[in-house]
């Protein structure tokens, strides 16, 4: 058994040796195609899932019907239990090979309480609650999916998984997650995932029927990049009730130039805004902003229910950053309506087409992305033990993101977890001080 410790928190976890989970029957082999949407966001991401559990349920320990579940769930997910290649393309793909997805149980010698709120991603503590592989030289060396489930002194758990996103994004990885816990519960699946990616293939020939900012090298006049190398990167989590989300759209709509907008619009406009003068851009700096539009309604007829793959497509905005910051906050938030009125079917396979011909990966110089998981289900996931405490990501997020996330008993609150160099976040801090805590 390995145990990692932690200073301070003396908060230990032992862990066995992982195993391998394979399809509970024979599934398809060959190469899974992966589309353009895929390929550009293959990056691993973490997330933590806690229960109370029982400790006096003796039927079945958790890691053992989670095991058990999660070899039956991958016969319909079955391209998870595969490993990423290079095709002859030179674009990602998945090799079916139904070697199985890495299973690790580990022990806590705690309660569960010693996570604390995990609103807030704490990597040191929470990373040991995924199976990871650091010493990895890229992401090839990294299997599709790990999953570790954690049992504390309580009788309560930690389900940890660590997912590639070129497979899953956020509503594809819940369905993933919701089917998996039907199964273990004992049911039938509600939505059996649509595995053909192809309906998302580029077209031939390609097609560019608009110009994809979203890919545009942007000059950094404001000496952005030695900023960040320079300075000690500073982490931080601010909430906005639903009070303070009022007195926002009340600013924003004071000049009359928008009549209403959504949570997501009015806090991106914002955060994107604030972010700007915070690093205190040049004035001729072009600042952009990038976020995902979920595009499964976007076609005619929909995507099938149950599209397993990334069903979401980049939009951007950009602008001056001394027009962004001198004009009133309606203006960010005009821009961040338009830019998802742009998501169309004809945009998306343009975007898909435009990846085809260019390879081009989104440039994040003076760029913010924005991801948003305030609207997903983490907490209606039951295996058999209720519904999560509590669930969230493990780690922050990159210099250039920032994650909404919701927040609260009600979930009615976002929190904004973002990091940037130190003289900025000061300046930040102060432009939040009056709408967030």
């Amino acid at each position: 058994m390995e145990g990692l410790h932690e200073d301070g928190d003396a908060f230990t976890v032992k862990k066995l040796d992982p195993v391998l989970v394979r399809p509970a029957e024979e599934t398809n082999g060959g190469f899974y195609f992966l589309s353009n949407l895929d390929q550009n966001i293959a990056t691993i991401i973490q997330t933590v899932y806690c229960f109370k559990g029982d400790k006096s349920n003796g039927v079945a320990t958790p890691g053992k019907v989670i095991r058990q579940a999660l070899a039956k769930v991958l016969v319909h997910f079955y391209p998870l239990a595969g490993s990423l290649t290079i095709g002859s393309d030179g674009k990602l793909v998945v090799r079916c090979t139904g070697e199985g997805v890495v299973f690790v149980e580990a022990a806590a010698d705690h309660e569960i309480e010693v996570l604390g709120d995990i609103s807030v991603p704490d990597p040191n503590k929470l990373g040991k609650l995924v199976h990871t592989y650091p010493s990895a030289r890229n992401l090839l060396e990294i299997p599709l999916l790990t999953v570790q489930v954690t049992g504390f002194k309580c009788g309560g758990f930690v389900l940890g998984i660590a997912i590639n996103h070129c497979l899953v994004d956020g509503i594809t990885a819940m369905e993933f997650i919701h089917s998996w816990a039907e199964i273990a519960r004992g049911f039938p699946l509600s939505i059996p995932p649509f595995i053909d990616r192809s309906i998302l293939r580029s077209r031939d020939p390609p097609k560019i029927e608009f110009p994809h900012h979203e890919f545009a090298e942007i000059d950094d006049v404001s000496n952005l990049v030695s900023r960040y190398q320079d300075q000690e990167m500073q982490h931080r989590s601010f909430c906005f009730s639903p009070e303070s989300l009022t007195q926002l759209k009340k600013l924003a709509m004071e000049d009359g130039a928008i009549s209403k907008c959504t949570n997501f619009v009015l806090l991106s406009a914002f955060i994107w805004r604030a972010r700007t003068k915070a690093l205190k851009m040049s004035p001729t700096q072009q600042s952009k902003l990038l976020f995902a539009v979920d595009g499964r309604s976007k076609f005619n007829p929909p995507m099938p229910k149950g599209y397993f793959g990334n069903g979401i497509a980049l939009t951007y905005c950009l602008c001056s950053a001394g027009e962004l910051v001198d004009k009133p906050l309606s203006f960010a938030v005009r821009l961040v309506q338009d830019a998802i009125k742009l998501v169309t079917e004809d945009y998306i396979r343009s975007a898909i087409d435009y990846f085809e011909v260019t390879r081009s990966r989104p440039s994040l110089t003076a760029t913010l992305l924005i991801t948003t998981w305030a609207t997903l289900s983490f907490n209606t996931t039951d295996f058999g033990w209720g519904e999560p405490i509590q669930s969230g990501p493990v780690t922050m997020p990159e210099k250039e993101v920032v994650l909404f996330l919701s927040h609260g008993r009600e979930k009615k609150s976002t929190n904004v977890l973002l990091s940037l160099p130190v003289s900025a976040m000061e300046t930040f801090q102060e432009l939040m001080q009056v709408y967030s805590s």
